[in-house]
């Protein structure tokens, strides 16, 4: 008898319970998995589990184990806003409009529906924190939480580049403790709260967070800074001390002055092995950041319903070709990404793609992995097919481009073996590596008549790609 009262005061506690939520949100509920996207800054895929033994990176690394890394993922453009407005909309750059780092992509094609927007609009609380759209240029109506306004009204920011950018081009930023003081520390602690809040909701979260480091200037706590020997550096084997156009490339590859680190002047091996090693530790520092999320993710017990996404905005030179930044690279160094996806429910997991992706299939792999419908007009393919199976046939070149509010200047297309880019059309000149027989590509083959029909295809796809738009 006790046994059945008990019984019956549980089953009208659950009707209560279930008669709280709305038929929509039981639905969003059950049947539509959170998202936890990592965004970080300037990071080219230098981590342990792609194979940099030098680099501390445990908590990056463990992803990696728990799901599908991609060996081969490209950015669409070696630059922030480019980069983050093109993956967000699903759009490449010349579409997208935004060739800068002072464009606001709403402005003038107010139809676009980021992700983020894309995710509320279907019911999800989308909660942002740290850096996701480029700083200043946030897209404020995407968010249920965590939204900033922009600092400028219409397209195009009057914000004017620091002037003496130089000065601080090679600096090292030394925090105290755990970095505590740094936004890239409170953004994570921001996320925690957001999981806290959120994580046993009536709706599926989507939580957006973006770090700042690696990018310029090299900054975590010293005991980061502490973890690396800058004797130990290895210097790569095409290291320069200034940019330089090796013979044989064409001029517009190797911009004439760097962007971010040792602006205006050489770098000397001792010098570049500082840089680097200060680039470890704030990468080992993001790492740990990334760590005290997962931490409270697990804590909560929602792993196994939650999507993990870790990507890099695009890639990054630390002196190769005598390059410190990404500005202007269509090399392999400058567009090539980190990706790491964790879907709980696919067969690829623990397992690596050699498939060439690029950043914007992300945009209709989430639709599809969460069950919403995917906005028309998205150029991404839905990564879903290489997380059941990372070896999949996979058909879709990856393609990047650089230029400026005059236009598209170069092209890049990678296929499985091979990158080609051409500038200005093939007239400033073009660029051919086998990329298995030579990753660090310091032979153009451009010119080898063996590879004549190679070059043909591969500029046919960069045309195409320039007059799609």
């Amino acid at each position: 008898m006790k046994t059945r009262w008990i019984l019956n005061v549980l089953i009208l506690f659950v009707i209560t319970v279930v008669a709280s939520f709305s038929p929509r949100e039981l639905l969003l509920a059950a049947e539509h998995p959170n998202v936890l996207f990592f965004l970080i800054d300037d990071l080219r895929p230098e981590l342990g589990c792609y194979g940099n033994t030098h680099v501390k990176t445990p908590n990056i690394d463990a992803l990696a184990k728990a799901g599908v890394r991609f060996e081969r993922a490209y950015c669409q453009f070696p630059l922030c806003n480019p980069s983050r407005s093109s993956m967000l909309t699903g759009r490449h750059p010349p579409v997208t409009g935004v060739l800068d780092n002072s464009t606001w992509f709403g402005a003038t094609h107010p139809d676009f529906v980021s992700l983020p927007r894309h995710f509320k609009d279907k019911g999800y609380s989308v909660l942002r924190t740290g850096k996701v759209f480029h700083g200043g240029i946030d897209d404020v109506d995407a968010w249920t939480e965590g939204g900033e306004k922009r600092t400028f009204e219409g397209a195009i920011s009057d914000r004017k580049p620091p002037v003496n950018q130089k000065q601080n081009s090679d600096r090292i930023v030394t925090l105290e403790g755990d970095g505590e003081s740094h936004q890239d520390y409170k953004t994570a602690t921001r996320a925690i709260d957001y999981l806290r809040r959120h994580g046993k909701g009536d709706k599926p979260f989507f939580i957006a967070c973006g770090f700042t480091k690696p990018h310029s200037p090299p900054t975590a706590p010293k005991k980061f800074l502490d973890m690396y020997d800058p004797k130990s550096v290895p210097l790569p084997p095409d290291f320069q001390p200034r940019p330089t156009v090796p013979e044989g490339f064409p001029k517009p590859s190797v911009p004439v002055r760097n962007g971010d680190l040792f602006v205006d002047r050489d770098a000397s091996p001792e010098e570049a092995r500082e840089v680097i090693r200060a680039y470890w530790a704030s990468l080992t520092w993001t790492d740990w950041n990334l760590g005290r999320v997962i931490a409270e993710l697990d804590t909560l017990k929602l792993r196994e319903n939650t999507i993990i996404v870790f990507w890099g905005d695009h890639g990054y030179h630390l002196g190769e070709k005598g390059k410190w930044s990404k500005h202007g690279s269509l090399w392999e160094i400058g567009t090539r990404v980190p990706l790491i996806v964790i879907d709980p429910q696919a067969k690829g997991n623990g397992s690596s793609s050699p498939r060439p992706v690029q950043s914007l299939d992300l945009f209709p792999t989430l639709c599809e992995l969460c069950g919403l419908p995917t906005p028309g007009g998205l150029a991404g393919h839905s990564l879903k097919p290489l997380l059941a199976n990372p070896q999949a046939e996979w058909s879709h070149p990856a393609f990047s481009v650089f230029g400026n509010a005059k236009g598209v200047s170069g092209v890049a297309v990678r296929t499985q073996q091979y990158r080609y880019v051409e500038y200005d059309g093939g007239k400033a000149g073009a660029m051919l590596f086998d990329e298995q027989a030579d990753p660090n590509e310091m032979k153009n083959l451009v010119d080898d008549p063996k590879l004549a029909a190679v070059k043909s295809e591969l500029s046919k796809l960069a045309k195409l790609h320039s007059q799609s738009r």
